[in-house]
């Protein structure tokens, strides 16, 4: 059976741009400052090497998810309840997934590229990982194909969620409906997790579905205005830097205190041997501890 699903990503290209004008636009027009030129093109960069990396790391996880799927335990048709299952398991698992890219610093090495920019607009939605696919992101979705779904349905559902979650990227939007904020993820909930205020940090992990985050006890409502970006931000424009710094600083740290190999690897982003640097767990815990 040949089977083929358009590339949702490719052609949603030239409404990226489009969207992202109209907000440029619209942002200067009402006056919020949310556009700074070098870090939307760092942006914009940033997407442009995803897509280009992407021609190889979606090989590999095509080859790992068609792999699987030769031991699946069910033979799962196209019907329309296949589609909600596999919606439901690929967002799931894209709740796991990012949440241990903000717990294990192996997986923020990639991740931290999205967060790195201190403006948050429908660029910054651009700013994408060039080393994800590669690095073994996949693993947190191997169930899918190993249950009976088909590996191209499955990276369909994963370009649906992330042209999903290029809206939420804006300013413009304060809030959607309360219904709608009470089970999807909005501009509001995800405004918060790229905060870099320690109440928020950590927080509201969602893809799709606010209500991972509800249910597993990692959901905060937007309450004051965040401060976007990173606890110590890059500085930098540079698209190479921005998408290697994290994984330099590891190697650094792993070939000064080769003793302590495994936790600068695989510890909580921030973790130290002599606690010179601090964990989002420890920014917390003295936040609580001095109110």
């Amino acid at each position: 059976m040949d089977i083929q699903f358009p590339n949702l990503i490719h052609h949603a290209i030239p409404f990226f741009v489009a969207f992202v004008l109209l907000e440029i636009v619209l942002t200067a027009w009402r006056r919020i400052p949310t556009y700074q030129a070098k870090d939307a093109l760092s942006s914009i960069a940033m997407g442009l090497g995803n897509v280009g990396v992407g021609f190889i790391s979606k090989a590999l996880i095509f080859g790992a998810y068609t792999l699987v799927y030769q031991f699946r335990i069910f033979t799962l048709d196209f019907s329309w309840w296949m589609w909600i299952l596999l919606f439901l398991g690929d967002d799931l698992s894209y709740y796991w997934f990012h949440r241990t890219s903000h717990n294990v610093r192996y997986f923020w090495a990639s991740h931290i590229v999205h967060h790195s920019s201190q403006n948050y607009n429908l660029a910054t939605a651009l700013r994408q990982t060039w080393t994800g696919g590669l690095t073994g992101s996949f693993i947190f979705y191997l169930w899918l194909p190993l249950l009976g779904f088909h590996p191209l349905a499955i990276l369909f559902m994963h370009s649906i969620s992330l042209l999903y979650q290029f809206w939420i990227h804006t300013e413009l939007i304060d809030r959607m409906p309360r219904w709608f904020e009470y089970i999807f993820n909005t501009p509001s909930h995800h405004r918060v997790h790229h905060s870099s205020d320690t109440k928020y940090l950590d927080r509201n992990h969602a893809g799709i579905l606010i209500i991972w985050d509800r249910m597993f006890g990692t959901f905060i409502e937007e309450d004051e205005h965040p401060h976007y970006g990173l606890t110590k931000n890059i500085h930098s424009f540079n698209p190479l830097y921005i998408a290697t710094h994290e994984w330099i600083a590891i190697f650094q740290d792993i070939r000064k205190h080769p003793k302590y190999f495994w936790s600068y690897l695989f510890g909580p982003p921030g973790w130290s041997h002599d606690g010179s640097r601090k964990t989002s767990a420890q920014l917390r815990a003295e936040m609580q501890d001095s109110e």
